[in-house]
C-alpha cells in the first residue's frame, strides 16, 4: 500500500513563533490572555533568566527538573502548581521541563494520576494554558503533545501522547540557545538527527513528514558543525532550532524507531544525558537498517554530507563533533548489557515503527559494538 494512502494527523500549536529575541512575546501573548499566575517549569539554569519571558503577575518557578525526569520530580512539580493555582504552565528549557510542564498542565485539572494517562489519548482535558519556551536545539518538544517520564520501580520511560498537552503558543528563540555548552550543543543535535532520521525510515513514514524530517537532516549536517565549533554563531543555532522543530513535527504522527528504543536504557538505568544516548546508538541503528530502506538510508547519508558504508560513516561523524562515542567511557557497566537488551527489546511501541525486525540479541551486539 502506496504511503500517500496512509492516514495521517498534523497537529501544530495554535501559535508558534520562531526568531531571534522573540523570547520575551511570551510575556505580551500572557497579558492578551489576562493571566495574572504563573508556573514556570524549568531547569536551574534557565530559572536564573525567567525575567527574560516578560511575565505577567505573579510568577513562581520549579527549578528542579532533572535531566531524566522520574515521578517524584513529576509530583514536586505538581505540588507547586496546586499551591500557586497556576493559570498558565510554561516550560522554560529543554524536552525535559518541556515534557514536564505539559504533564503539569494536564494533570491537576484531569483528576488522574500518571499512570492512567501512560498511552495514547487517555487525559480527560487541561484547564490551565500551556506554554512552551525551547533553550536547546534537541528533542522539538515545544510542537508536540508526547511527554516521557521514568518510573523508578521499573526503570523504564512513561510514554504519555495527549492532544490536550499542545501548546497554546510556542516560542522558538535561537538566542536562548547561544550559551550552550559545545558537548551539550553536539548531542541534542545529534537527538533531532535521529527524529529526523529514524521518523524518514519508519514503518510509517509517510510523504508529509518525509518534506520536513529530510530537511532537517539538511540542517543538521550543515549546521552542528559550526554550532559546535563557535556558539554564538546564530544562523547556526537558528539551523539547528529549526532542525529541532521539524523533528518534533515527526513525533506525532511517525515517531522514533529502534534509536530511541536503544537508547532509552543508557538514560533510565545509568543516567547518560538523551541526547548523548541516541548520539552513541545512531549509527548502529541506522547501518541495522541500511538493508530494509537503502535508498533513504542514502539519503540520511547525502543530507549529512557523508560518503560509505553506514556504520563508519554516520559514527566518524558524531565522532568528529567531539562526542563520547563508547559507552564504557560513559559509565555503562558491561555486565549490565545483556540487562539493557532485554528492556530495550521491551519497547515494541517504538520498535514495532521499525522497519527491519530487531531481535534482542542483534540489540545486545549493538551495545557491545558501541562499548
Amino acid at each position: 500500500m502506496s504511503a500517500l494512502l496512509h492516514p495521517i494527523e498534523i497537529a501544530r500549536p495554535a501559535r508558534l513563533e520562531f526568531g531571534a529575541g522573540l523570547a520575551r512575546r511570551l510575556g505580551a501573548w500572557a497579558r492578551e490572555q489576562g493571566i495574572t499566575r504563573t508556573l514556570v517549569v524549568s531547569g536551574r539554569s534557565n530559572a536564573a533568566r525567567v525575567d527574560l519571558l516578560e511575565l505577567p503577575g505573579r510568577v513562581e518557578v520549579f527549578a528542579q527538573v532533572k535531566p531524566e525526569p522520574d515521578i517524584p520530580n513529576l509530583k514536586a512539580a505538581l505540588a507547586m502548581a496546586e499551591a500557586v493555582g497556576a493559570e498558565l504552565v510554561v516550560g522554560f528549557g529543554g524536552g525535559s521541563a518541556m515534557d514536564l510542564a505539559k504533564l503539569v498542565a494536564v494533570l491537576p485539572s484531569s483528576g488522574q494520576t500518571i499512570h492512567e494517562v501512560v498511552g495514547p489519548e487517555k487525559v480527560l482535558g487541561r484547564r490551565v494554558k500551556l506554554a512552551q519556551v525551547a533553550t536547546t536545539a534537541g528533542t522539538g518538544s515545544e510542537a508536540g503533545t508526547r511527554a516521557l517520564v521514568t518510573d523508578p520501580a521499573t526503570q523504564n520511560k512513561l510514554a504519555v501522547q495527549s492532544r490536550h498537552m499542545m501548546a497554546d503558543i510556542a516560542i522558538v528563540d535561537p538566542e536562548l540557545m547561544l550559551s550552550v555548552p559545545p558537548d551539550v550543543t553536539a548531542a541534542t543535535g545529534v537527538d533531532a538527527l535521529a527524529h529526523c532520521a529514524e521518523a524518514f525510515t519508519s514503518k510509517k513514514a509517510h510523504p508529509l513528514i518525509d518534506l520536513y524530517v529530510l530537511e532537517g537532516i539538511r540542517l543538521v549536517g550543515r549546521y552542528l558543525p559550526r554550532a559546535v565549533r563557535d556558539g554564538g554563531d546564530l544562523e547556526a543555532r537558528a539551523g539547528l532550532a529549526l532542525a529541532s522543530l521539524y523533528g518534533g513535527y515527526g513525533l506525532g504522527p511517525v515517531n522514533t524507531t529502534a534509536g530511541h528504543a536503544v537508547a532509552y536504557p543508557l538514560g533510565t538505568r545509568h543516567h547518560v544525558a538523551h541526547g548523548l544516548a541516541c548520539a552513541v546508538i545512531f549509527p548502529h541503528t541506522l547501518a541495522f537498517n541500511a538493508p530494509a530502506v537503502p535508498e533513504k538510508t542514502a539519503l540520511v547519508l547525502e543530507a549529512l554530507g557523508v560518503r560509505g558504508a553506514a556504520l563508519e560513516a554516520a559514527h566518524g561523524w558524531c565522532a568528529a563533533l567531539g562526542i563520547e562515542m563508547r559507552l564504557g567511557q560513559l559509565g555503562v557497566p558491561r555486565d549490565d548489557l545483556p540487562r539493557m537488551a532485554t528492556e530495550a527489546h521491551a519497547i515494541r511501541r517504538l520498535l514495532d515503527n521499525n522497519p527491519r525486525d530487531l531481535p534482542r540479541e542483534e540489540i545486545l551486539a549493538m551495545y557491545e559494538a558501541a562499548f
